[in-house]
């Protein structure tokens, strides 16, 4: 499969939709107020998809490994957070699962991602083949 854009990245897709729905979670109610996990959370989570999307945008394999393991960490800074929100009372437990769920999620297809770069004898300028 040759991708030609991040946007055809499935990892950045679902980190795009994460990133949409933990901005909803952290507009309402208590959450909204603690300014400094609301602006934790939105910078990690804005981070895996810019992340994926610089990375691809260098043009070759190694620097996208780079910024794919910078995203990777970013999502499971997420998770981290989340459970804090979790935990202070912020999230009821269904929203808590969702959004931790789609964060593991992007965290394994950004890890899919990095074991196809290792392997792929193709280290182009700007086309990936995964």
């Amino acid at each position: 499969m040759t991708i030609k854009s991040f946007e055809d990245i499935i990892a950045w897709q679902k980190a795009r939709k994460l990133a949409a729905d933990v901005y909803a979670a952290t507009k309402v109610s208590q959450f909204a107020k603690d300014f400094s996990l609301v602006d934790q959370i939105r910078r990690a989570v804005v981070s895996i998809g810019s992340n994926i999307a610089e990375g691809f945008d260098r043009g070759n394999n190694k620097e996208f490994m780079t910024f794919l393991g910078i995203a990777k960490g970013s999502s499971a800074e997420v998770r981290s957070q989340l459970y804090t929100a979790f935990d202070v009372g912020y999230l009821a437990k269904g929203e808590f699962e969702k959004l931790r769920s789609e964060a593991a999620e992007v965290s394994m297809l950004v890890n899919g991602l990095i074991l196809s770069l290792r392997k792929s004898p193709i280290a182009g300028p700007r086309y990936h083949k995964l």
